[in-house]
């Protein structure tokens, strides 16, 4: 047992160390074709390199950075850095990924010491791979909640700008400087990005992407059409302030219709691992029989797949959109 644990530790930092090195040597010399060339540049026009940052928007990355070719394949890494910038995080998606593979290796190995059947042992240890991907999405949830409800009071911010003859860039900047965050912080990148050449368009669009809410989208296709078409949307937006604010307090109020339900649903989702832990105290030879026997782990794992998944479709029946 030892020399296979060792030997398969010698393979792994081996093949990493390979995957690593394919990947990243033609990049940096990719890197180094792409300096000289932006040298010659400067010399040819005169332009003497200084200490400050060009404008070029660099992506910074992470320890784990080889691992976004490998998984570039299923749209994971795109998909995972897309939660992390709408969570407002400073991770990389492939430190993320990273850490999952390390907690799955080595929590597979720990429960070995304890769990002899492997599809116990993997099931246990992808759970716990699992927990940095499920941070991001709760660290996301909250933050696009957070600016779900302060969305009405900002467009009651820009109709009052518009109300006092401003433009749409300047009622923009004024939802960038008075609110709150989040949506202070998102409306502040929208004016960099203009105020670095794009258009309005396009950095509304983008500010759409950041923020995939259907209410910021109706916002953002009203000050498009004003534009192309311009018609007056001031009682438009309005409008859209009153419908978001009377959606949000009809989501409440199921909210708290529903109380009740919600927590003999999470009641009812509780008790098969409380009965456990309690059988693993009074009756230890019941779990063992789940635990060190064939046929028994595999009804253990298929009950806790089963537990999983029913607590994610009660959840989402839980969870109406509006």
């Amino acid at each position: 047992m030892g020399f296979f644990f060792v030997s398969f530790i010698i393979f792994s930092a081996a093949f990493l160390a390979a995957g690593y090195y394919v990947y990243r040597v033609p990049q940096q010399q990719a890197a180094d074709v792409l300096g000289s060339r932006l040298r010659e540049l400067r010399a040819r026009n005169g332009v003497r390199a200084t200490g400050r940052g060009d404008l070029v928007r660099r992506e910074e990355r992470g320890s784990f950075a080889f691992l976004a070719e490998v998984f570039s394949w299923g749209g994971v890494v795109g998909r995972i850095q897309k939660w992390i910038q709408q969570g407002d995080l400073k991770y990389r998606a492939t430190d993320i990924i990273g850490v999952c593979i390390i907690l799955l290796v080595v929590f597979y190995f720990l429960l070995g010491l304890f769990i002899p059947q492997m599809l116990i042992r993997i099931l246990f240890a992808g759970l716990i791979g699992f927990i940095p991907v499920f941070f991001v999405l709760q660290k996301r949830a909250s933050r696009l909640a957070k600016f779900e409800h302060q969305l009405p009071e900002s467009i009651d911010l820009f109709n009052r700008s518009m109300k006092a003859g401003h433009n749409i860039q300047s009622g923009l900047e004024t939802i960038s400087t008075e609110a709150a965050d989040p949506v202070k912080q998102e409306f502040k990148k929208l004016m960099e990005e203009m105020s670095l050449g794009s258009t309005l368009d396009a950095a509304l669009h983008n500010l759409g992407e950041r923020i995939p809410i259907i209410d910021l989208k109706f916002f953002i296709t009203g000050l498009i059409l004003q534009r192309q078409t311009g018609a007056n949307m001031v009682s438009v937006l309005e409008n859209l302030s009153t419908l978001v604010r009377e959606r949000l307090a009809l989501q409440e109020k199921m909210k708290a219709a529903t109380a009740q339900q919600r927590w003999s649903a999470a009641l009812l989702c509780g008790m098969p691992i409380f009965f456990a832990l309690a059988l693993w105290v009074m009756k230890p030879e019941y779990i063992d029989i789940l635990v060190n026997d064939e046929v028994g782990s595999k009804f253990f794992a298929y009950a806790v797949i089963s537990e999983t998944l029913g607590i994610l479709v009660i959840r989402k029946l839980s969870s109406p959109k509006i």
